[in-house]
């Protein structure tokens, strides 16, 4: 089974997207690993992707293309894979199309897992991080009594500069949520329509507990 897992930031496709590896066997294909992973394989392609990262430049389109169809013709996504975090755009999912039909490989499913906007905003202004440990966790998760304290590591603020170990990431804050929100609502849903004029394509109310989500997630994948 081949599956393209799409959802807006906060909305929980990466716990989806582990269950659905778990239970599913598939491959997750993310572009972040594939990038990482033809810098590292040091590949001709690998090398062409890391002088565009060095020069702080985006990946064009064309050379995303290259890596999904090296990664998705590799052996270990023969039994199956899950492509998440691409396509983003009409035009990359007008790409991965034409693609699939060259190689000869096709989508069993288009996976868009959704929620309202205010409950993405409140899931994700609720997260605080760790700067010691890195640990990600819920603002309910401290304790309240010494809420500056990681309940992970036992970090605190440091003594001399007063920098708090608990922090909010720029990327959880509401202003920065609503850009990617309305970016991933004029661009990627754009796509997963596109996506979904070839493929059986299905959304899935994102709301509820993980397990409930991926219930839903079995239920439309049979």
């Amino acid at each position: 089974m081949n599956v393209v897992l799409m959802g807006a930031p906060g909305v929980g496709k990466g716990t989806q997207a582990r269950y659905l590896v778990e239970s599913r066997g598939l491959v997750h294909i993310s572009t972040g690993d594939m990038l990482r992973a033809a810098v590292a394989g040091g590949s001709e392609l690998g090398r062409r992707v890391e002088a565009v990262m060095a020069a702080g430049e985006l990946v064009s389109d064309d050379l995303m293309m290259e890596l999904v169809r090296e990664r998705l013709q590799q052996p270990d996504a023969a039994g199956g894979w899950l492509l998440d975090g691409f396509p983003r755009t009409v035009p990359q999912a007008e790409g991965l199309a034409a693609l699939l039909d060259d190689i000869g490989q096709a989508v069993d499913a288009v996976l868009v897992i959704t929620a309202p906007d205010e409950e993405i905003i409140r899931r994700l202004t609720s997260r605080v991080s760790c700067r010691v440990c890195g640990k990600i966790m819920n603002r309910k998760e401290l304790d309240p009594a010494r809420p500056d304290v990681c309940p992970a590591c036992g970090a605190q603020a440091d003594p001399k500069t007063g920098e708090p170990a608990i922090y909010q990431r720029e990327d959880d804050r509401e202003e920065t949520i609503r850009h990617r929100l309305e970016v991933f609502s004029t661009q990627t849903l754009a796509a997963a329509e596109a996506l979904a004029a070839r493929y059986p394509s299905h959304r899935i109310e994102g709301t509820g507990t993980p397990d409930e989500v991926a219930a839903r997630v079995a239920d439309v994948l049979g």
